[in-house]
């Protein structure tokens, strides 16, 4: 197992190249944790312990920081999930009234404890990368519903702009509450923005409604001296410039063949942004160990002299995942 230098991960934010071969994930799945940590835990197991358990996997698997999600959170109704789920189940605001009348809570009424408690037990070379519940437009579509919000962009945009506003300024104070723990090294700012073919609003929506508040909320990390990461799945191709140059991430993440291939995406944008993950999880799903392998050292050799990437998968790693498929690919960066 390798000591962790969340340095690296730093110097590929920054488009530099790393000391050595760098790992990404947004995040793993339970049975993995279990069988990378060798920890079962069951209904009784405290959200402590499980986020615990999570930092001790990210620690085993090779990561140089465990991602974290505590506090702030909007309030929703409970959403049956199984295989997908509509973006349009269960809105609770459709009116002025609706809107008035939703309890919009304050981050700073929420316990943050458990960063500190944690933060203890970081292996030496780690650190927390904090992220938010969801961000300005996913929290946007679950409050009114899409096919609502297309209605309401025409109908009332004075209100999407006062939900957009009541959303935005709570995910800044969340990021500015995060800022505050010396053991949070950098922060995503996750929302999905985008179908597999465009923005899920227009671009001139997004930059109307969406972007001002990612710019707030990058700005928000910066001032806290950490680096701003992007997770949005979608195609944002026609947002690029905004997320580079007016906004200022670092680095985006969350990357699908379909749309465009991180090895694409890298030589398109990886002089101006930081490149994150990318091997396609359908590509990890179906094809061989061998082959995953293979792309993921052809990708790191990519950029090996030019730096700015961390290996990982275009997403994340949900249950579907077959363990030898991303443990091929993590081997690629660890036997480097």
């Amino acid at each position: 197992m390798r000591k962790p230098d969340f340095d690296n991960l730093l110097a590929v934010m920054n488009r530099e190249k790393p000391s050595r071969p760098t790992l990404f994930e947004f995040f793993l799945n339970e049975p993995l944790y279990e069988k990378l940590t060798g920890i079962k835990l069951d209904a009784s197991s405290s959200d402590l312990d499980r986020k615990r358990r999570t930092m001790l996997a990210y620690e085993k698997a090779g990561y140089d920081y465990v991602t974290l999600l505590t506090g702030f959170r909007f309030d929703m109704p409970q959403k049956d999930q199984l295989d997908t789920k509509s973006l349009n189940d269960s809105p609770v605001i459709y009116d002025r009234s609706s809107f008035e009348a939703y309890d919009w809570k304050s981050p700073e009424d929420f316990d943050y404890s458990v960063i500190d408690l944690l933060g203890k037990e970081l292996p030496g070379g780690m650190k927390f990368i904090g992220y938010g519940p969801c961000g300005v437009m996913e929290n946007l579509v679950a409050m009114v519903g899409f096919d609502n919000l297309c209605f309401m962009l025409a109908d009332d945009p004075e209100l999407v702009c006062d939900i957009t506003d009541a959303i935005g300024s709570r995910l800044v104070a969340h990021y500015k509450i995060l800022g505050q723990f010396d053991s949070v090294g950098a922060m995503i700012s996750n929302d999905d923005c985008g179908f597999k073919t465009q923005p899920m609003i227009s671009p001139d929506d997004m930059r109307r409604y969406i972007i001002p508040w990612h710019r707030e909320i990058v700005r928000t990390i910066h001032e806290a001296g950490r680096p701003a990461i992007l997770h949005s799945c979608g195609d944002l191709s026609e947002l690029m410039d905004d997320i580079i140059d007016d906004i200022g991430f670092e680095a985006k993440h969350s990357f699908e063949d379909c749309i465009e291939r991180v090895e694409d995406a890298y030589e398109r944008w990886g002089d101006r942004i930081a490149i994150l993950g990318g091997i396609d999880v359908d590509f990890i799903c179906r094809q061989s160990p061998e082959a995953v392998r293979k792309r993921s050292l052809e990708m790191l050799e990519r950029a090996e002299e030019r730096g700015g990437y961390a290996l990982g998968s275009g997403n994340s790693i949900p249950e579907y995942v077959p363990d030898e498929g991303y443990l091929a690919m993590i081997s690629a960066a660890l036997e480097r």
